[in-house]
């Protein structure tokens, strides 16, 4: 897995697992709904250390819990 689709599926996991819709999140989190459809729908391309920070400081957690885990764990490389 990419780290692009890791940082999609992490929010959406986010989500789930604190019941919020993306609306719900970005409010949360100061982040524009849109910013957030377009990284989870994969329109983005380069979602931003920033960005994913917002979301982490609305979900009251840091970076490091963010990507822990399996998701960052199998990811391919992305140099070639």
């Amino acid at each position: 897995m990419r780290a692009k689709e890791a940082v999609r599926q992490r929010i959406r996991q986010l989500c789930d697992d604190n019941q919020l819709s993306l609306n719900g999140l970005a409010h949360k989190c100061g982040v524009t709904q849109s910013t957030l459809n377009n990284i989870v729908s994969g329109r983005n391309n380069s979602t931003t250390v920033s960005t994913i920070q917002k979301v982490c400081d609305g979900l009251d957690m840091d970076l490091a819990t963010f990507f822990s885990g399996e998701l960052f764990s199998r990811n391919e490389q992305e140099i070639r």
